[in-house]
């Protein structure tokens, strides 16, 4: 990260980064809605102080997204309007709070979410819409709508994220960035929670660049005590892999959205099509080929059993944590709805769910057990969605979500599998909106995807462009 250099090469200093993010975050954000909790004058101490960790993004500008990793002393939300009333702040440090504490970032602020995380915009009751930079009309994406804002805007290098069904690579995908859903078990969760969605939910950052992406992946991964699942161990550090030769991949391309839900957007047809024939420049054999567990129908339905089981178990810890019956009243119309589908899932099917769930993780995966090294496919369906387009109401409260649910068909199923999916900036419409490609590797595969990765960086160059809300 060319700021972390500047600072070791002593031309600048840990303050300085900071003042400077801190100026474009006060310019940007009344535009973008992106950072909705600031703590600048705790990041100007930490920033000056002696005790600032020597790690390789010492002094660095970061953001944490406000859901699942949260900071000692600092507020924390989830999106939810109850939370942010009763001023909850977090009393410690997740693990992945303090290993990016460790690597000498400095944590500006948090970031926008929807409430509790389930949707792939970001629009909550609590702190209003998150604006794309590249459109203020359009959705940032979600659920690390305000991570992808912020970072494409150019507030901060790099920001947190997480992903339990896309929630880093959609905000990527519309906002123009990098990003990687690692491998399950790759970042710790700890301590709150060993798995999240029923080992769903991955956690990492957004970033402009793949050297970036790869380099606090470095930082970040490895398994804490207790933590139900391991990723393998990489067998160099990830940030080698970047200009490192791939050899010559097989990859499959899928041209249609999985279940044929709905029609593929031609614009994100052409985004993969160009993509499939970027690798082939580069010397890969790209097939029309596919897993075909990704036409299964029935998965909407069993990840979503598994969804709104958690959703109401979120509200019964939340009701725990504050000593507050929480009734609709409390909550968005979409949130209630949900949990109130959880309520109804007994313990047997949610059962019956995860073991379908797993059933569907050995067909799927056997696509690449059985010759093929990558699958590439659009992000999403869709180009960036409108603002208000995904919003649920008190008369229709599932509107938002059962309109997002073929936005996530390309994403979703690799959250269950746990394989490593990467979402790049490969193609724009010709209104200007980013469209991404995602590219997913076998289990444990982080390597792969960041060679190829990096090679098509380097093919196709993304740093110069900019959105028209950036500094």
């Amino acid at each position: 990260m060319a700021s972390a250099e500047l600072v070791r090469r002593r031309e600048v200093s840990p303050l300085e980064l900071v003042d400077a993010a801190i100026a474009r975050i006060e310019r940007l954000n009344p535009q973008l809605n992106a950072v909705i909790t600031k703590r600048f004058e705790r990041a100007r101490a930490e920033a000056a102080a002696p005790t600032l960790p020597h790690g390789p993004f010492r002094g660095v500008p970061f953001l944490l997204k406000d859901l699942f990793c949260h900071s000692a002393g600092d507020p924390y939300h989830a999106g939810m309007r109850l939370l942010r009333d009763r001023q909850w702040v977090a009393q410690y440090d997740t693990f992945l709070a303090a290993k990016y504490r460790a690597a000498g970032f400095i944590f500006l602020g948090k970031t926008n979410v929807p409430e509790l995380g389930p949707m792939p915009t970001t629009e909550p009751a609590a702190y209003g819409p998150t604006r794309n930079p590249w459109n203020l009309e359009y959705s940032a994406g979600g659920s690390s709508g305000g991570s992808g804002a912020a970072v494409a805007a150019g507030m901060v290098p790099a920001a947190h994220g997480n992903d339990g069904g896309g929630s880093i690579r959609i905000p990527s995908s519309v906002c123009g960035l990098v990003g990687l859903k690692p491998s399950r078990g790759r970042n710790s969760l700890g301590p709150d929670v060993g798995e999240s969605w029923a080992g769903a939910v991955a956690e990492h950052v957004l970033t402009r660049s793949v050297r970036d992406t790869a380099a606090i992946l470095d930082a970040t991964c490895g398994s804490m005590p207790g933590d139900p699942y391991i990723a393998p161990p990489p067998a160099r550090p990830f940030h080698r892999e970047v200009g490192a030769d791939p050899g010559r991949l097989r990859v499959g391309l899928l041209r249609h959205v999985p279940g044929q839900l709905i029609p593929l957007h031609p614009e994100c047809a052409a985004a993969a099509h160009d993509a499939a024939r970027l690798l082939e420049t580069l010397g890969h054999v790209v097939t029309e080929s596919y897993p075909d567990a990704l036409d299964e129908i029935d998965f909407a339905l069993h990840f979503a059993a598994i969804v709104t089981s958690w959703t109401h178990r979120d509200l019964e810890h939340w009701e725990a944590q504050l000593g507050h019956h929480i009734s609709a009243d409390d909550v968005e119309p979409y949130t209630w709805a949900l949990a109130e589908m959880g309520r109804e899932v007994s313990a047997a099917a949610y059962i019956k769910s995860l073991m379908w769930l797993h059933a569907y993780t050995r067909r799927l995966s056997a696509w690449w057990h059985n010759g093929y090294d990558l699958l590439l496919t659009p992000t999403m369906a869709e180009p960036p969605v409108r603002l208000g387009w995904l919003r649920s109401t008190r008369e229709d409260p599932t509107l938002g979500f059962l309109r997002a649910t073929p936005l996530v068909a390309y994403t979703g199923p690799f959250n269950v599998s746990g394989q490593p999916a990467i979402s790049l900036p490969l193609h724009w419409t010709p209104n200007g909106l980013p469209v991404g490609v995602q590219l997913v590797a076998g289990y444990g595969r982080e390597d792969l995807l960041l060679r190829v990765a990096a090679q098509l960086e380097h093919a196709r160059p993304w740093a110069e462009r900019r959105p028209p809300v950036a500094a």
